[in-house]
């Protein structure tokens, strides 16, 4: 099996207030491979944007790990080798805020070039150029100033900057959600086309699960600083396994009945997130959650118990993961592996899928441990885009 590109271990982010610590970044653990697509996805104030930018430098973890083609980059920003900087790069959500004003275009092209030694400057000159080809702008806008351009046309010059230093992997904070939908629907192919030609992994942040549908190979759904279920995109749309996914999905806005058919039974949105500075105990979603039936929810509950997510030490498969206890129903496969988990609550199959969650009074099984059930899921094709 290939080692992933990039792999986070119970990463958190934690900040310091006047009114208490901010747990933006809680025990988040996923994995992503060469030439894959990870949507992170999930309501604002959920830790999405934190977590980019604690994985590319931008803060320090509080704890964890962080690991980039098997070299832990944990470390502060300031003294991770040059290389590794090239290697990743990000596009933010707002290139109007992102790219100098005071710079060309042509200038903020160069500098990431000519930060990392690439060429004499003749030989620049003539790679901006080509980058700007590339995402379909004349080569006349190496002379414009930011302002000049469209909101389309500066999140173009944006990916291209992103794809100066030739990356391996690439974080993309929403880089639609402002745009007209005619430009995201060019900028989403443009992305797909250069994740082909380059081979490049892709940590795509965005709210837009119809946009997930149509990118990503995987979805992971992060709530209050945490990841609540992770499945391959068709799985996650075809069978949703968390009420907070549930949720999610039920509220996509759609025009057709046919449309409608194809999302899950209507789940009414309930509350708004909880505030990351007391975050409920337990399950964060319980406040929210329409199956609670009132108890106490025991610390670590819908963590998988270990306080730092619920993927790290089980199996990575295709069929993906929940933390909701209250969604278990054992399901035939087909392949016929169904197991139980150990005393320790740990899963003992590596074609297991865990279904699990909030953990209420009455949740446990007689042994005393919570209830589980897994099964080798069917590893469904995603249509449209190649897997690499």
């Amino acid at each position: 099996m290939t080692e992933p590109v990039l792999d986070v271990v119970k990463l958190k982010k934690y900040f310091v207030t006047s009114r208490g610590t901010v747990r933006a970044v809680d025990g988040v653990s996923f994995s992503l491979s060469e030439v894959e697509t990870l949507g992170l996805v999930g309501e604002s104030g959920s830790g999405k944007s934190t977590t980019a930018y604690t994985v590319i430098g931008i803060y320090a973890p509080t704890s964890g790990k962080i690991v980039f083609q098997g070299q832990d980059i944990s470390k502060p920003v300031a003294k991770r080798p040059k290389e590794l900087k090239r290697a990743i790069q990000i596009v933010f959500q707002d290139p109007g805020t992102s790219l100098n004003p005071r710079r060309t275009i042509g200038q903020i092209l160069e500098l990431p070039l000519k930060v990392h030694g690439v060429g004499d400057r003749r030989d620049r000159k003539q790679r901006v150029v080509k980058l700007l080809e590339r995402v379909e702008l004349p080569p006349d806008y190496v002379y414009k100033a930011p302002h000049m351009l469209g909101g389309g046309e500066r999140q173009m010059v944006a990916i291209a900057r992103a794809l100066a230093t030739e990356p391996k992997l690439v974080i993309l904070d929403e880089p639609t959600s402002a745009l007209d939908v005619s430009i995201q629907a060019k900028i989403i192919n443009m992305l797909i086309e250069f994740q082909k030609e380059m081979r490049l992994s892709y940590l795509f942040i965005t709210h837009d699960l119809s946009l997930m549908r149509n990118v990503a190979h995987r979805v992971a759904i992060m709530y209050l600083g945490k990841i609540c279920e992770v499945a391959t995109t068709a799985e996650f749309f075809q069978n949703p396994l968390h009420p907070y996914t549930q949720m999610l999905l039920s509220s996509i806005p759609v025009v057709s009945e046919e449309e409608e058919a194809l999302k899950p039974a209507k789940v009414v949105s309930k509350g708004e997130i909880p505030s990351p500075v007391n975050v409920p105990p337990g399950c964060g979603f319980h406040t929210r959650c329409l199956e609670v039936g009132g108890g106490v929810y025991p610390e670590g509950a819908g963590d998988g118990g270990g306080g730092g997510g619920p993927f790290r030490g089980l199996p990575q498969v295709r069929g993906g993961t929940s933390t909701c206890f209250r969604k278990l129903e054992e399901v035939d496969s087909g392949q016929g592996v169904v197991d139980k988990p150990g005393g320790d609550g740990s899963l003992r199959s590596p074609h297991s899928r865990v279904l699990g969650g909030c953990q209420g009074p009455g949740d446990r099984d007689r042994r005393g441990v919570p209830s589980a059930r897994a099964h080798a899921p069917r590893v469904p094709l995603l249509r449209g885009v190649d897997p690499g």
